[in-house]
This record gives structure tokens, sequence and C-alpha cells, in this order.
């Protein structure tokens, strides 16, 4: 069965995806028919989750752990608490700004139902940042951590509600206090804002992207629907293994917080969350100590998990799925983890999507990306996708130019910055800064629109050049960045970071040849720089190119 087969099978007359017409920021659109209009109603309804709520939601690997039952009542006390002692309402922001921990968790149950606004501040910020994320938003009330306080240097300028147990004035004092609480029955529609998150902020300041209580259960949808496509497609083919999903992403962004923690409250699924500096070889650990079933993260988490020295001394046979997001990967990524872990039934899956579409829009299932590697799959139903060339006219198919996007997980526009949202925004179709193309209903991702280096008039997309860089054997990683010539614009430049320290003189000739290999002679990086240091990311594992070409400071403080 093909995937758009399964699509109609499950949205059309008597599907499980029930689809109906809806009008959203003045655009009517389909959506799939939710009984939930709130996270609070989303999060009311996981009462049922194990029968009684008995069942787990998480489990940190420090041994703190919450079933669902426990996380409505602790979600409660904090809504009341920011009610009572500090006058939030229906409306008003509460900042979470804090390594992943269950008060950050708690802070966002507590804050959304209570029809607030959870601000979810970037905990790899420094100072300047964080006073311009109170700035921006203006929360009543900032739950934080002491970490992040101290980057502060001063009063933050609005009351604090400490994260940590251990904190005065924390989460878990408002828990004791109003451990009596019922979830509070506050009004609230699903066009409401539940939540601000930040872009990359790889260019200039972050903005912060709405989050409507409808944005995050559309994805919801989004995420069921993946799964029920691959059980209409392959019915004798179970995902089940009872294991929990491993969580390291932070909850500050779509990966960790749309992904994990409201996910598994939709689902009824375990996440088994990770805290500190993201390490390997603790997560072969605890993958065999607790049996988790599923394996997820961005590129660089990944490669160090399937290549790490010691993978083999571990039992990972209780995973049965790897997955991740936000762009392709390298067909050799793909394979090396199909090899690593052959006894996964689906071995690589992965999403597109960004902050503004709520972190889903397509999906590729493994048996697509065997036969189209550099694919991010085919668009979810409800979502649009259409390329188009800089005036904003729709291009082709097989065309390259920007994706657009359009469907109930497009972010309403960004927080107090209605310039930025004209811009990004057009009649409902939001510009993503990626450039593709579809072909044969697929989408394929070429490059960030900022990314593109133009040598000549001719558009260079760094990521192919990349992926070919990566899979020479003595290649950690790369970046390929623009630099400035007098006659042609652009030339192509390559940092490569390798094992060899120094590196092997002959080593760049080698590389040349290796790319020429394969793609035009003017994509062959004419400027090399090598390093054995790791290349700069930002918290979601992007590169940051401007750092590599020297053009920004590094200014994220990692855990």
């Amino acid at each position: 069965m093909t995937i758009a087969e399964a699509d109609a099978m499950l949205t059309g007359p008597g599907g499980f995806f029930e689809t109906v017409t809806e009008t959203v920021n003045g655009v009517d659109m389909g959506v799939v028919a939710s009984p939930h209009r709130s996270l609070r109603d989303l999060l009311a309804a996981s009462a049922g989750h194990g029968g009684d709520g008995s069942a787990r939601y998480y489990l940190f690997d420090d041994g703190r752990s919450a079933t669902f039952a426990e996380n409505i009542a602790q979600a409660a006390a904090v809504a009341a608490g920011l009610a009572e002692r500090y006058g939030v309402g229906p409306g008003d922001r509460v900042g979470l700004l804090g390594a992943n921990q269950p008060g950050w968790i708690q802070g966002f149950w507590g804050t959304v139902s209570a029809g607030a606004v959870a601000v979810a501040m970037n905990g790899w910020w420094k100072g300047d940042e964080i006073r311009y994320g109170i700035e921006l938003t203006e929360p009543k009330v900032l739950i934080a951590d002491r970490r992040r306080l101290e980057r502060l240097d001063g009063d933050p300028g609005v009351p604090v509600i400490g994260m940590a147990p251990d904190e005065a004035d924390s989460v878990d004092s408002l828990i004791d206090a109003y451990r009596d609480a019922s979830l509070p029955g506050v009004e609230m529609a699903v066009d409401d804002p539940a939540a601000i998150l930040f872009t990359s902020g790889t260019t200039g300041r972050p903005r912060g992207a709405i989050q409507t209580h409808r944005n995050f259960l559309a994805y919801l949808s989004c995420a069921f629907m993946i799964g029920a496509r691959q059980f209409v497609r392959f019915p004798g083919e179970s995902m089940d293994a009872g294991g929990p999903t491993l969580a390291s992403s932070p909850l500050f962004h779509v990966s960790g917080l749309h992904a994990c923690a409201v996910t598994a409250v939709g689902a009824g699924s375990h996440h088994l969350w990770t805290t500190g500096r993201y390490d390997a070889e603790k997560i072969l650990r605890l993958t065999e100590e607790h049996g988790i079933a599923r394996w997820s993260g961005v590129t660089t988490q990944l490669w160090r998990l399937v290549e790490h020295p010691r993978l083999g001394d571990y039992d990972t046979s209780s995973v049965v799925s790897i997955g991740g997001g936000g762009s392709a990967w390298s067909p050799e990524l793909q394979e090396i983890c199909r090899t690593a872990l052959p006894h996964a039934r689906v071995s690589v899956s992965i999403g597109y999507g960004l902050t503004e579409s709520s972190g889903l829009a397509a999906s590729a299932p493994d048996d697509v990306l065997r036969d189209h590697p550099d694919s991010v799959g085919y668009p979810l139903p409800t979502v649009g996708v259409r390329v188009t060339d800089d005036g904003g006219a729709e291009l082709p198919e097989g065309a390259v130019g920007n994706i657009c996007l359009s469907g109930p997980m497009v972010t309403p526009g960004y927080w107090n910055d209605p310039v930025a949202t004209a811009e990004t925004i057009r009649d409902g179709w939001l510009r993503t800064g990626d450039y593709g193309y579809v072909r044969d209903g697929m989408l394929f991702l070429v490059s960030r629109r900022s990314d593109l280096i133009i040598r000549g008039g001719e558009n260079i997309y760094p990521t192919e050049i990349e992926q070919r860089l990566d899979a020479h054997p003595a290649v950690a990683e790369s970046a390929v960045v623009g630099v400035e010539h007098r006659e042609l614009g652009q030339e192509v430049k390559a940092v490569v970071v390798v094992g060899e320290d120094p590196p092997d003189e002959g080593l760049v000739s080698e590389l040349r040849a290796w790319v020429a290999a394969t793609l035009a002679d003017i994509k062959v990086p004419v400027h090399w720089e090598l390093r054995t240091e790791p290349l700069p990311r930002n918290a979601t594992g992007k590169i940051l190119k401007q750092v590599v070409q020297g053009d920004a400071d590094y200014d994220f403080i990692e855990e």
C-alpha cells in the first residue's frame, strides 16, 4: 500500500482521522477533528492512561518519576499557586528557564492549565539573551533553576520560582501548598496562545514563535498519523515493544516539548529523560537497563551512539526504531544506523518541520528512505506544501525554490513582532527559509536559504557537499560556507573536522578529489580549513555557520 492510499484510508469517509474545515487565523483549512480544544483538556484526559492514570509518564535518569495521575495533580497545584500567589491569569506569560527536569514539565502543565502562556527560554542562553527574552515577553513570573539565574548577574525584574526542589519558593513548595487543588476551569479557546518558543537565532536575535493550543493538537494529529500510516501499510508489524522512548532533546525546543512531553500525555507513552551534557555511553547503559525501545535525536547525537566504540558491549536489542528530524540525514548515517541495530524493525524514520510549523510537516519511513535517502518524505494530511520563487509564484514540480507550508500546525506569528510575522506568513502560508523541491509527491531539502552560496550566478547548496564530505572515513563532521570573491561573488569553503592531530598534509588533496568524483567542479571547495575540535552548535544541534566563519561569537553555554 502506498502512503497516498494509506492517507486516503485514514482520512476518508469512515477513516480513523475525521477531517473537518475550520477557520484558522482568517483562513479556511482542513483540520483533524479532536475531542480536545486545549492542552488542559488533553491533560485531563490522560487520567485514563493505565486505566486510572497509574501508568508512568516520565522517568529521569536520576530516578525522579511521575505517573499520569501524579502529573495532573502536580499541574493543578502549580496552576493554583500561580493564580493565587502571583496573580497569573489567562494570557499572562510565565517564563520557563532551566535544564530538563521535572520542575520544567510541572511548570509547563501548570501554566497552560491556567490559561497562561509558557515562555520556553533557551537554557543555553547567556545573561543578555535571558534579559532579552524577559523584555520581549514580559512574564509575570519566572520559573528558573539556579544555574541560569546566576548568568543574569542581578535581579531579573520579575518574581522567581525555583525549578529544583532545594531552591526557595520552588515548584515543589507550590505543589505541597496546593496539593488539594483541581485543574482550573478558566475559559480558553483553541487558537489562544499556549506557549512561545524561540527560533534558533543563528542570525540576529531569536524570535518568539507563538504556539497555540491548536498548534500542539495539530502536532499530535500529525504524529499519530505517522504511526497509523505504518499500521495500515504493514498490518502485521507491531511497534509496541513496551519499553520507554529516549528523551534527550531540550524541553525548550519542539523536539523535547512537543515530541516528548506533550506527545506522551496524548498517547499514554513513557519517556526516559536524560540529564546533563549529552553522554552517548550513558544512553547505551540506560538502553540496556530500561529496555529503551526508541532512540531519537539530532544527527550529531545519533552519530555518537552508532559509532561509539563500546556500542557492542551493551544490549541494545530493545531498540525497534531510530528517528529524528529537522533536516535530511546523509545516506551514510542511515545505513550505519541500520547496520548498528540490525534487530530494529524500522531502522530509520525522519520527520521534517521547524519551530514555526510546530516541529512536523512531512515524514519519511524506512522503506521510503531506502529508495529515496535524500528525501524528507511525504507531507502529512492537513499539511500543504508548495515551492515558490522569490516573488511568491509557485514553481513546477522538480524546480528548486522556497519551501512554504500551510495547515493548522503553522504558528500565527512571532510575539510582539508584526513586521517579521508579515514577512514570514502570507495568506496562511509559512515561508520556511528552506530551499527544496517536490518530486512525485515527496519533499526534498536542498539548503537553508541563509546558507545558499551563489558563485558566478549559479546556486550552490552546501548540504550536498557536506553530505559527500561526511561520507569520507577521515571526516568527523563538516560545514560548507561561502566566502567573498571579487569576480564570482562567492567561492566555496569547506571547514572539516578530522580525527588526526595534526591533520595529514595530503588530506586536502584527497578530500578535493573525493568531492570531485561525484559533484560538479563548481561545487568542489576552493578553500579548506581542517580542524580537530568539534564545530560550534546551538542547543538543537544546528551548526552555527556564522561562528564557523568568524562573523559571530559562540554565545551559548552548554550543560
